[in-house]
């Protein structure tokens, strides 16, 4: 029997790789971060959309779990296009949340859209 259609894996996109991805965020006015729009990995399924605060965010970062930014693919439940991977890094003694290299005084997610 042969298959119509193909579906090829790509690793980027596989569920067990990280445990929350960001979809949006909101900024303070000192642009420090002030909320996320998230989905948490349950299992062998993601949540709804979820609200946190930078210190859950940054709670769920110290725990080890692995963050990206990206969007769940339309019609494919639990299929995310990723875009970059978030880091928690010190900055004068200030956590910040980064997704580049670079130093920054404060956190710097330029791939996540604003709601």
């Amino acid at each position: 029997m042969m298959k119509l259609l193909k579906r090829e894996k790509n690793p980027a996109t596989l569920p067990s790789r990280y445990d929350v991805v960001i979809e949006a965020v909101r900024y303070n006015e000192d642009g420090s971060l002030k909320t996320a729009r998230i989905y948490e990995r349950r299992g062998p399924t993601w949540s709804d959309r979820l609200l946190i605060s930078r210190q859950e965010l940054l709670e769920r970062l110290k725990k080890g779990q692995k963050v990206v930014i990206g969007a769940r693919k339309p019609y494919l439940a639990s299929t995310f296009e990723v875009v970059a991977n978030v880091q928690l890094t010190s900055v004068n003694g200030r956590e910040v949340l980064t997704t580049t290299a670079e130093q920054s005084a404060q956190d710097c997610l330029p791939q996540a859209p604003l709601f």
